[in-house]
């Protein structure tokens, strides 16, 4: 399995686990790590870091686009996948629309229900299209506050 795709399996567990439990990710990565659970590298830290960071935007994001569904009546997978692949399409600069988009409908096949994958891409779609139309010059929809991670390792830089 590539990187990043056990990146975003591992951070859709984490969120999950933290859902459903509600502890909060510290105690859940301490809890994976004592378990010795596969280590959680750079990626997965990012997103579920990022995810926390950027919450209400993202929350806010899924209500906008899911027509006729409430947050809290999601699939709680379907709206941790969703989160991911937004979180990716407006603050990580290096990951292409369409990787984010199938990466999500991926993991929608995988772990969703059988209407996942589609609600999930509709989503994206309208989400990565309103992002196209209101992208600046440089390419990135909010590059000013985008995320790099490039860099020595364990070391992200923001700029």
């Amino acid at each position: 399995m590539k990187k990043r795709r056990k990146a975003r399996n591992n951070a859709l567990e984490i969120l999950y686990q933290k859902e459903i439990s509600g502890l909060n990710q510290e105690i859940i990565l301490k809890n994976r790590e004592e378990a010795d659970l596969e280590e959680i590298d750079e990626y997965c830290n990012l997103l579920i870091r990022g995810i926390e960071k950027h919450k209400k935007e993202l929350d806010g994001l899924i209500n906008k686009y899911a027509k006729n569904w409430r947050l809290d009546r999601m699939p709680i997978v379907d709206r941790n996948i969703l989160k991911i692949s937004i979180f990716e399409l407006k603050h990580l600069k290096e990951v292409p629309v369409s990787v984010a988009i199938n990466e999500a409908v991926e993991m929608a096949k995988i772990y969703g229900t059988e209407n996942s994958s589609r609600f999930i891409n509709g989503i994206l779609g309208q989400v990565a299209r309103d992002l196209e139309e209101n992208r600046p010059k440089d390419g990135h929809p909010l590059a000013e506050k985008s995320i790099s991670i490039k860099g020595k390792q364990g070391e992200k830089n923001e700029g």
